[in-house]
Protein backbone atom coordinates (compact mmCIF):
# COMPACT_ATOMS: atom_id res chain seq x y z
CA UNK A 1 0.00 0.00 0.00
CA UNK A 2 2.80 2.42 0.89
CA UNK A 3 4.57 1.74 -2.41
CA UNK A 4 1.34 2.54 -4.24
CA UNK A 5 0.95 5.84 -2.40
CA UNK A 6 4.56 6.82 -3.08
CA UNK A 7 4.15 5.91 -6.75
CA UNK A 8 0.98 7.95 -7.05
CA UNK A 9 2.07 10.91 -4.92
CA UNK A 10 5.48 12.40 -4.16
CA UNK A 11 7.31 11.73 -0.90
CA UNK A 12 6.52 15.17 0.51
CA UNK A 13 2.78 14.72 0.07
CA UNK A 14 2.79 11.29 1.73
CA UNK A 15 4.94 12.58 4.59
CA UNK A 16 2.62 15.55 5.07
CA UNK A 17 -0.41 13.25 5.15
CA UNK A 18 1.17 10.95 7.75
CA UNK A 19 2.20 13.99 9.79
CA UNK A 20 -1.40 15.23 9.68
CA UNK A 21 -2.71 11.86 10.89
CA UNK A 22 -0.18 11.68 13.73
CA UNK A 23 -0.90 15.32 14.61
CA UNK A 24 -4.64 14.70 14.67
CA UNK A 25 -4.19 11.81 17.11
CA UNK A 26 -1.76 13.78 19.27
CA UNK A 27 -3.93 16.93 19.30
CA UNK A 28 -7.12 15.14 20.29
CA UNK A 29 -5.37 13.03 22.93
CA UNK A 30 -3.32 15.88 24.40
CA UNK A 31 -6.35 18.15 24.68
CA UNK A 32 -8.58 15.55 26.31
CA UNK A 33 -5.95 14.20 28.71
CA UNK A 34 -4.62 17.65 29.71
CA UNK A 35 -1.14 16.34 28.89
CA UNK A 36 1.32 19.00 30.06
CA UNK A 37 4.89 18.77 31.36
CA UNK A 38 4.63 22.20 32.96
CA UNK A 39 1.61 21.16 35.06
CA UNK A 40 3.40 17.98 36.17
CA UNK A 41 6.49 19.92 37.30
CA UNK A 42 4.35 22.41 39.23
CA UNK A 43 2.71 19.54 41.13
CA UNK A 44 6.04 17.93 42.02
CA UNK A 45 7.56 21.28 43.05
CA UNK A 46 4.71 21.57 45.55
CA UNK A 47 5.35 18.07 46.88
CA UNK A 48 2.23 16.67 45.22
CA UNK A 49 2.15 13.44 43.23
CA UNK A 50 -1.16 14.16 41.59
CA UNK A 51 -3.17 13.73 38.40
CA UNK A 52 -1.04 15.96 36.13
CA UNK A 53 2.09 13.99 37.03
CA UNK A 54 0.23 10.73 36.48
CA UNK A 55 -0.90 11.84 33.00
CA UNK A 56 2.64 12.82 31.96
CA UNK A 57 4.10 9.57 33.30
CA UNK A 58 1.46 7.51 31.47
CA UNK A 59 2.20 9.30 28.19
CA UNK A 60 5.97 8.99 28.60
CA UNK A 61 5.86 5.32 29.66
CA UNK A 62 3.46 4.48 26.82
CA UNK A 63 5.77 6.18 24.32
CA UNK A 64 8.81 4.23 25.53
CA UNK A 65 6.87 0.95 25.62
CA UNK A 66 5.38 1.41 22.13
CA UNK A 67 8.58 2.62 20.47
CA UNK A 68 10.82 -0.02 22.02
CA UNK A 69 8.20 -2.66 21.17
CA UNK A 70 8.24 -1.54 17.53
CA UNK A 71 12.04 -1.82 17.54
CA UNK A 72 11.98 -5.27 19.16
CA UNK A 73 9.50 -6.60 16.60
CA UNK A 74 11.48 -5.26 13.66
CA UNK A 75 9.07 -2.50 12.63
CA UNK A 76 11.50 0.31 13.44
CA UNK A 77 15.22 1.08 13.35
CA UNK A 78 16.23 4.40 14.87
CA UNK A 79 20.00 4.03 14.54
CA UNK A 80 19.96 6.63 11.76
CA UNK A 81 17.76 9.14 13.63
CA UNK A 82 19.30 12.56 14.21
CA UNK A 83 18.98 12.24 18.01
CA UNK A 84 21.29 9.21 17.96
CA UNK A 85 23.39 9.28 14.78
CA UNK A 86 24.52 12.92 14.68
CA UNK A 87 26.96 14.65 16.98
CA UNK A 88 25.08 15.99 19.99
CA UNK A 89 25.60 18.76 22.51
CA UNK A 90 25.60 17.99 26.22
CA UNK A 91 26.08 21.67 27.07
CA UNK A 92 23.13 22.52 24.84
CA UNK A 93 21.00 19.90 26.56
CA UNK A 94 21.83 21.29 30.01
CA UNK A 95 21.64 25.04 29.31
CA UNK A 96 18.79 24.78 26.81
CA UNK A 97 16.84 22.41 29.03
CA UNK A 98 17.10 24.73 32.02
CA UNK A 99 16.06 27.73 29.92
CA UNK A 100 13.12 25.84 28.45
CA UNK A 101 11.98 24.68 31.89
CA UNK A 102 11.97 28.21 33.29
CA UNK A 103 10.27 29.49 30.14
CA UNK A 104 7.38 27.06 30.24
CA UNK A 105 6.58 28.09 33.81
CA UNK A 106 6.45 31.77 32.84
CA UNK A 107 4.45 31.04 29.68
CA UNK A 108 2.11 28.54 31.42
CA UNK A 109 2.85 25.78 28.95
CA UNK A 110 5.47 24.17 26.72
CA UNK A 111 5.51 24.43 22.90
CA UNK A 112 3.05 21.57 22.37
CA UNK A 113 0.67 22.75 25.09
CA UNK A 114 0.61 26.27 23.63
CA UNK A 115 -0.34 24.87 20.22
CA UNK A 116 -3.06 22.69 21.74
CA UNK A 117 -4.46 25.57 23.81
CA UNK A 118 -4.37 27.92 20.81
CA UNK A 119 -6.84 25.67 19.02
CA UNK A 120 -9.30 25.97 21.91
CA UNK A 121 -9.48 29.76 21.63
CA UNK A 122 -6.71 30.68 24.08
CA UNK A 123 -5.30 33.89 22.61
CA UNK A 124 -2.59 34.02 25.27
CA UNK A 125 -1.26 30.70 24.03
CA UNK A 126 -1.53 31.75 20.39
CA UNK A 127 0.45 34.97 20.93
CA UNK A 128 3.04 33.22 23.07
CA UNK A 129 3.42 30.42 20.54
CA UNK A 130 4.06 32.85 17.70
CA UNK A 131 6.76 34.64 19.71
CA UNK A 132 8.32 31.28 20.63
CA UNK A 133 8.40 30.30 16.96
CA UNK A 134 10.03 33.58 15.88
CA UNK A 135 12.72 33.33 18.57
CA UNK A 136 13.35 29.69 17.63
CA UNK A 137 13.86 30.71 13.99
CA UNK A 138 16.24 33.49 15.05
CA UNK A 139 18.13 30.92 17.14
CA UNK A 140 18.36 28.47 14.26
CA UNK A 141 19.31 30.70 11.33
CA UNK A 142 19.08 34.32 12.48
CA UNK A 143 20.65 36.79 14.86
CA UNK A 144 20.71 34.39 17.82
CA UNK A 145 22.33 31.53 15.88
CA UNK A 146 25.96 32.51 16.76
CA UNK A 147 25.16 32.46 20.48
CA UNK A 148 23.46 29.09 20.13
CA UNK A 149 26.45 27.67 18.24
CA UNK A 150 28.91 28.89 20.88
CA UNK A 151 26.91 27.37 23.75
CA UNK A 152 26.31 24.13 21.85
CA UNK A 153 30.01 23.74 21.14
CA UNK A 154 31.08 23.88 24.78
CA UNK A 155 30.57 20.14 25.36
CA UNK A 156 29.91 17.81 22.45
CA UNK A 157 29.25 14.08 22.26
CA UNK A 158 29.79 11.86 19.25
CA UNK A 159 26.86 10.18 17.54
CA UNK A 160 26.24 6.43 17.50
CA UNK A 161 26.75 4.24 20.54
CA UNK A 162 28.25 7.12 22.52
CA UNK A 163 24.89 8.90 22.38
CA UNK A 164 22.75 5.83 23.07
CA UNK A 165 21.72 5.58 26.72
CA UNK A 166 20.82 1.90 26.38
CA UNK A 167 24.35 1.07 25.20
CA UNK A 168 25.76 3.06 28.10
CA UNK A 169 23.55 1.19 30.59
CA UNK A 170 23.96 -2.18 28.90
CA UNK A 171 20.20 -2.70 28.49
CA UNK A 172 18.37 -4.39 25.62
CA UNK A 173 14.92 -3.73 24.17
CA UNK A 174 13.26 -6.59 26.10
CA UNK A 175 14.55 -5.31 29.43
CA UNK A 176 13.42 -1.78 28.60
CA UNK A 177 9.99 -3.04 27.53
CA UNK A 178 9.60 -4.76 30.91
CA UNK A 179 10.64 -1.63 32.80
CA UNK A 180 8.35 0.58 30.68
CA UNK A 181 5.40 -1.79 31.18
CA UNK A 182 5.94 -1.70 34.95
CA UNK A 183 6.22 2.09 34.88
CA UNK A 184 3.04 2.38 32.83
CA UNK A 185 1.17 0.12 35.26
CA UNK A 186 2.39 2.14 38.25
CA UNK A 187 1.41 5.39 36.49
CA UNK A 188 -2.10 4.10 35.80
CA UNK A 189 -2.44 3.09 39.46
CA UNK A 190 -1.35 6.59 40.50
CA UNK A 191 -3.87 8.06 38.07
CA UNK A 192 -6.72 6.00 39.47
CA UNK A 193 -5.75 6.87 43.04
CA UNK A 194 -5.80 10.56 42.15
CA UNK A 195 -9.22 10.11 40.50
CA UNK A 196 -8.16 10.66 36.88
CA UNK A 197 -10.98 9.70 34.51
CA UNK A 198 -10.59 6.52 32.50
CA UNK A 199 -10.98 8.46 29.25
CA UNK A 200 -8.13 10.76 30.27
CA UNK A 201 -5.92 7.75 31.00
CA UNK A 202 -6.73 6.31 27.59
CA UNK A 203 -6.01 9.67 25.94
CA UNK A 204 -2.65 9.98 27.73
CA UNK A 205 -1.74 6.52 26.44
CA UNK A 206 -2.71 7.69 22.95
CA UNK A 207 -0.27 10.62 23.31
CA UNK A 208 2.50 8.06 23.77
CA UNK A 209 1.11 6.03 20.89
CA UNK A 210 1.32 9.07 18.61
CA UNK A 211 5.06 9.25 19.28
CA UNK A 212 5.42 5.65 18.12
CA UNK A 213 3.29 6.29 15.02
CA UNK A 214 5.54 9.16 14.02
CA UNK A 215 8.68 7.02 14.24
CA UNK A 216 7.13 4.02 12.49
CA UNK A 217 5.51 6.00 9.65
CA UNK A 218 8.62 8.00 8.79
CA UNK A 219 10.80 4.88 9.02
CA UNK A 220 8.49 2.96 6.68
CA UNK A 221 8.55 5.80 4.15
CA UNK A 222 12.34 6.09 4.44
CA UNK A 223 12.67 2.36 3.72
CA UNK A 224 10.41 2.53 0.68
CA UNK A 225 11.36 5.86 -0.88
CA UNK A 226 14.18 6.30 -3.38
CA UNK A 227 14.99 9.66 -1.80
CA UNK A 228 16.63 10.29 1.57
CA UNK A 229 13.89 10.68 4.20
CA UNK A 230 14.71 11.61 7.79
CA UNK A 231 13.36 9.19 10.37
CA UNK A 232 11.68 11.36 12.99
CA UNK A 233 8.65 11.75 15.21
CA UNK A 234 6.59 14.38 16.99
CA UNK A 235 8.36 17.65 17.78
CA UNK A 236 7.13 21.21 17.61
CA UNK A 237 9.65 24.05 17.53
CA UNK A 238 11.40 22.92 14.34
CA UNK A 239 8.23 22.10 12.36
CA UNK A 240 6.51 25.26 13.63
CA UNK A 241 9.36 27.49 12.45
CA UNK A 242 9.60 25.70 9.10
CA UNK A 243 5.84 26.00 8.55
CA UNK A 244 5.65 29.65 9.58
CA UNK A 245 8.73 30.72 7.61
CA UNK A 246 7.54 28.72 4.62
CA UNK A 247 4.20 30.49 4.66
CA UNK A 248 5.92 33.88 5.02
CA UNK A 249 8.83 33.44 2.60
CA UNK A 250 7.82 30.78 0.06
CA UNK A 251 5.09 30.73 -2.57
CA UNK A 252 5.32 26.92 -2.61
CA UNK A 253 5.67 25.47 0.88
CA UNK A 254 8.05 22.46 0.90
CA UNK A 255 5.98 19.51 2.07
CA UNK A 256 7.07 17.13 4.80
CA UNK A 257 6.09 15.40 8.02
CA UNK A 258 6.29 18.56 10.14
CA UNK A 259 4.15 20.57 7.72
CA UNK A 260 1.30 18.13 8.27
CA UNK A 261 1.96 17.66 11.98
CA UNK A 262 1.40 21.23 13.17
CA UNK A 263 -2.01 21.81 11.51
CA UNK A 264 -2.98 18.24 12.40
CA UNK A 265 -2.43 18.92 16.10
CA UNK A 266 -4.32 22.21 15.84
CA UNK A 267 -7.32 20.61 14.13
CA UNK A 268 -7.34 17.61 16.47
CA UNK A 269 -7.28 19.80 19.56
CA UNK A 270 -9.98 22.09 18.16
CA UNK A 271 -12.27 19.18 17.34
CA UNK A 272 -11.85 17.69 20.81
CA UNK A 273 -12.45 21.06 22.49
CA UNK A 274 -15.62 21.61 20.47
CA UNK A 275 -16.85 18.06 21.12
CA UNK A 276 -16.34 18.43 24.88
CA UNK A 277 -17.62 22.04 24.92
CA UNK A 278 -14.31 23.35 26.26
CA UNK A 279 -13.58 25.83 23.46
CA UNK A 280 -13.68 29.45 24.60
CA UNK A 281 -11.84 32.70 23.96
CA UNK A 282 -9.26 33.55 26.64
CA UNK A 283 -7.27 36.79 26.67
CA UNK A 284 -4.53 38.40 28.72
CA UNK A 285 -5.76 40.01 31.92
CA UNK A 286 -4.58 41.44 35.25
CA UNK A 287 -3.85 37.93 36.57
CA UNK A 288 -2.11 36.87 33.35
CA UNK A 289 0.55 39.52 32.69
CA UNK A 290 1.66 39.48 29.07
CA UNK A 291 5.31 40.29 29.85
CA UNK A 292 5.84 36.98 31.66
CA UNK A 293 4.43 35.04 28.73
CA UNK A 294 6.71 36.83 26.27
CA UNK A 295 9.82 36.26 28.39
CA UNK A 296 8.84 32.62 28.75
CA UNK A 297 8.32 32.30 25.00
CA UNK A 298 11.77 33.76 24.30
CA UNK A 299 13.43 31.39 26.78
CA UNK A 300 11.65 28.39 25.27
CA UNK A 301 12.37 29.43 21.69
CA UNK A 302 16.11 29.74 22.28
CA UNK A 303 16.25 26.89 24.79
CA UNK A 304 14.51 24.37 22.53
CA UNK A 305 16.91 25.00 19.64
CA UNK A 306 19.85 24.78 22.03
CA UNK A 307 18.58 21.60 23.68
CA UNK A 308 17.78 19.87 20.38
CA UNK A 309 14.03 19.83 20.89
CA UNK A 310 11.08 20.86 23.03
CA UNK A 311 9.42 19.00 25.90
CA UNK A 312 7.88 16.60 23.38
CA UNK A 313 10.60 16.56 20.70
CA UNK A 314 13.39 15.90 23.17
CA UNK A 315 11.45 14.64 26.17
CA UNK A 316 9.07 12.22 24.45
CA UNK A 317 10.39 11.46 20.95
CA UNK A 318 14.09 11.62 21.84
CA UNK A 319 13.49 10.04 25.23
CA UNK A 320 11.62 7.09 23.73
CA UNK A 321 14.69 6.11 21.67
CA UNK A 322 17.02 6.72 24.64
CA UNK A 323 19.14 9.51 23.27
CA UNK A 324 21.45 10.63 26.09
CA UNK A 325 21.12 14.29 25.16
CA UNK A 326 17.32 14.00 25.08
CA UNK A 327 17.15 12.45 28.55
CA UNK A 328 19.58 15.07 29.88
CA UNK A 329 17.54 17.86 28.28
CA UNK A 330 14.22 16.73 29.74
CA UNK A 331 15.84 16.21 33.15
CA UNK A 332 17.10 19.80 33.05
CA UNK A 333 13.65 20.96 31.90
CA UNK A 334 12.24 19.39 35.05
CA UNK A 335 14.89 21.06 37.23
CA UNK A 336 14.48 24.48 35.63
CA UNK A 337 10.70 24.31 35.81
CA UNK A 338 10.58 23.15 39.42
CA UNK A 339 12.97 25.88 40.58
CA UNK A 340 11.05 28.54 38.62
CA UNK A 341 7.76 27.24 39.98
CA UNK A 342 9.00 27.47 43.56
CA UNK A 343 10.31 31.00 43.00
CA UNK A 344 7.06 32.01 41.32
CA UNK A 345 5.01 30.46 44.12
CA UNK A 346 7.01 32.27 46.77
CA UNK A 347 6.52 35.56 44.92
CA UNK A 348 2.79 34.73 44.69
CA UNK A 349 2.62 34.87 40.92
CA UNK A 350 -0.61 33.31 39.60
CA UNK A 351 -0.51 29.72 38.30
CA UNK A 352 -2.88 29.73 35.34
CA UNK A 353 -3.13 27.20 32.53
Amino acid sequence: MLETLLDRFDDGTVLMATGAVVGLVFGMAAQHSRFCLRAATVEVSQGIFGPRLAIWLIAFSAAVLAVQGAIAFGHLDVSGARQLAATGSLSGAVIGGLMFGVGMILARGCASRLLVLSATGNLRALTTGLVLTLVAQASLRGALAPAREVLSGLWLIEGGDARNLLTFLGLGEKQVIGIAAAALTASVILARRTKVKATHIFAATAVGGAIMLGWVFTYAIAQTSFDVVAVSSVTFTGPSTDTLMGLVNETDLPLGFGVGLVPGVFVGSALMAIATKEAKIQRFGPDTPMEWYLVGAALMGFGSMLAGGCAVGAGMSGGSIFSITAWLAVFCMWIGAMVASRVQSNSRQPQVA
